[in-house]
């Protein structure tokens, strides 16, 4: 299983990289992306002023790995000072968006359908709401821990989907706002409630385009990539690195999770056989990304990693490359 890499194995560079603000761990769903994502926080905590861990998928694993529950504030994690983690789901602040319109008559139902009708404008505004959240608060870096490959894409494609959409809403508003404010006021409803909305979405391009701008900067985000050994998660991973580059994202680690490591002496069949599946696609890997990439492989443990201690010994790992006991 040896393999001389180019670069040095271990996330040390994305943890001395004090520019950094935004860092993402994305794959495929169950190759360990939240023990990553809690880990490598874990380990910036260590040398940086204050880190937020975020989750944005629904299934909110943070909550199980720190065995604490989280919610949409922002807590503190027990056993550290100036760690803290908040589980978000996107596409629940459309709702209350929708749900605080619904108040006011027929502009509010008028909002409703302006909603919805725009492909993705839900999960766009509920990410606009999380960077408007997160950019109020002062934390040194933020890391994600997103939702499987397909969401993740999405999430990060949002700013443009949200600027377009937003942009023509805006020019809408421009032509149309003073017919609405007669219609709204001949019909009950509130004077300038279309100016509110019209404000509110405007606000919200701005944030979105302040932090497009601010995830296209290789300083201040990067990209890590989560992967097991295996066809379809290799394949998934070319995808995400491919997809990263068209919306100019930072790239340039990967963590291979879940290798065998079996000892010389054992004579387990089943072992033997996946070691070598794992070797075959480990070596793909190499040859793909070895010249530009940091390649990071993790074992498969015995036990699940759950808890503050357990994942802190497991973030050691990161930083210093695994020996497998002989």
């Amino acid at each position: 299983m040896d393999h001389e890499p180019t670069l040095p194995p271990t996330l040390q560079n994305v943890i001395d990289q004090t520019t950094l603000k935004w860092i993402f761990c994305g794959g495929k769903g169950g190759v360990g992306k939240t023990t990553t994502s809690c880990s490598l926080a874990i380990q910036l905590a260590q040398v940086r002023e204050s880190v937020l861990l975020i989750s944005t998928d629904p299934a909110h694993n943070l909550s199980d790995a720190f065995g604490q529950k989280f919610g949409k504030d922002a807590t503190k994690v027990n056993g550290f000072d100036n760690l803290y983690a908040m589980e978000i789901d996107p596409s629940s602040s459309l709702q209350e968006m929708v749900e605080q319109s619904q108040d006011n008559g027929m502009m509010g139902s008028m909002v409703q359908d302006l909603a919805f009708t725009i492909p993705g404008v839900d999960e766009a505004m509920g990410f606009a709401e999380i960077m408007k959240h997160v950019k109020s608060m002062q934390y040194s870096v933020i890391v994600f821990d997103t939702a499987p490959t397909g969401h993740t894409l999405r999430f990060l494609s949002f700013p443009s989907v949200l600027e377009k959409a937003l942009g023509k809403l805006s020019a809408l508003g421009g032509r149309i706002g003073p017919m609405l404010s007669q219609i709204s006021s001949m019909m009950g409803g509130q004077p300038g409630l279309q100016d509110d909305l019209f404000g509110k979405l405007e606000g919200m391009r701005e944030v979105i385009n302040e932090v497009n701008t601010q995830f296209k900067d290789p300083e201040k985000t990067t990209f890590i990539c989560v992967c097991i050994s295996e066809f379809l998660s290799l394949y998934e991973t070319e995808r995400l690195v491919q997809e990263l580059t068209t919306y100019e994202i930072d790239t340039h680690n990967i963590v291979i999770n879940q290798l065998l490591f079996p000892k010389q002496d054992s004579n387990c069949e089943h072992c033997r056989v996946r070691t070598a599946m794992q070797q075959k696609y480990l070596n793909e890997a190499y040859e793909l990304y070895d010249e530009f990439f940091h390649l990071i492989k993790l074992p498969l443990l015995t036990e699940e990693v759950r808890g503050p201690e357990k994942l802190k010994e497991f973030s050691k790992m990161l930083v210093e490359p695994y020996k497998p006991s002989e």
